[in-house]
């Protein structure tokens, strides 16, 4: 048996051959002495995880997943179907939604991330502005951004993602409404308002780290995909702790300067399904789970 085993997405066009977008990191896996499955990740997303896992092989033992994000839920029916199996992913699906989903992760990282408030929301149904107003209150006045559990609109910005001011309820309700028909069906959880800190930026774009934690150790500090030329080094001595204290056993966070000289906590997610860019040294990350 291979000393470690990756469950990859496949490429929709060649299901038996890895999706290409991933192509490098399973060749490092199999460069590492591990082994790679492969999963259908259009079947996990229609909740059919028997159909997504029928080329995974049974009692593989525990396997890391790496590949294109997966809501909560499904994530959940997809370990359900492979621990059945004798393949449990080494990700539990409490731990994967605690990194995945704001709320799961914000009340750890509470000290060093911009005040959030947010609610529970089903796709294509918009908040009014007299539930924004309460929403929002906690937070006063002043900038602020808008996201769901997982992910924002941060490329339509003025549109869908920036609030220039808190305090004014209908122009936030018609971010959030525009927020939520942009996502359709793929909003996750809920609507997530945050207060707008002030970063450092480069080329108009907030400058992050991504940091990888293996285990509640930084296995690979690396740009963000949004700026792969970027390299800040965050000091981590505040999260580090943090991080621990969360439980995830693979878990990354994003982090930038801001303007006041403290490193921030700005997105916390899980290692399987975050981006790597380009730019960053792979090898040290699988070596990492490889360990």
């Amino acid at each position: 048996m291979a000393a470690f085993t990756v469950l990859f997405c496949a490429d929709p066009l060649s299901p038996h051959r890895v999706d290409p977008y991933f192509a490098g990191q399973a060749a490092l896996v199999r460069d590492l002495g591990g082994a790679i499955a492969l999963v259908d990740h259009d079947a996990i997303l229609a909740g059919n995880a028997i159909a997504a896992t029928r080329r995974v092989p049974a009692d593989l033992g525990p396997v890391w997943y790496r590949g294109w994000m997966i809501p909560a839920d499904r994530y959940a029916e997809l370990a359900a179907v492979l621990a059945a199996h004798g393949t449990p992913l080494r990700v539990e699906p409490d731990d994967y939604r605690a990194a995945h989903e704001l709320p799961g992760w914000y009340a750890t990282f509470a000290a060093v991330t911009p005040a959030t408030v947010w609610t529970p929301r089903k796709p294509f149904d918009p908040l009014p502005a007299d539930e924004v107003a309460a929403l929002v209150q906690p937070l006063g006045d002043g900038p602020g951004i808008v996201k769901d559990y997982v992910k924002s609109r941060k490329h339509e910005w003025t549109e869908a993602c920036f609030l220039p001011d808190l305090a004014d309820a209908g122009h936030a309700a018609r971010v959030i409404a525009r927020l939520i028909e942009l996502q359709e069906d793929t909003l996750q959880g809920g609507i997530v308002v945050r207060r707008f800190e002030d970063f450092g930026r480069a080329a108009g774009r907030t400058a992050e780290a991504r940091v990888w934690w293996v285990d509640a150790e930084p296995a690979l500090v690396s740009a963000h995909p949004d700026t792969p030329e970027q390299a800040p080094r965050p000091d981590l001595r505040a999260i580090t702790p943090l991080v621990a204290a969360l439980g995830g056993r693979f878990v990354t966070t994003d982090m930038a300067l801001r303007a006041d000289g403290e490193w921030r906590v700005v997105e916390v997610g899980d290692g399987q399904v975050s981006d790597l860019p380009p730019t960053a040294d792979a090898a040290l990350l699988f070596s990492a789970l490889a360990r």
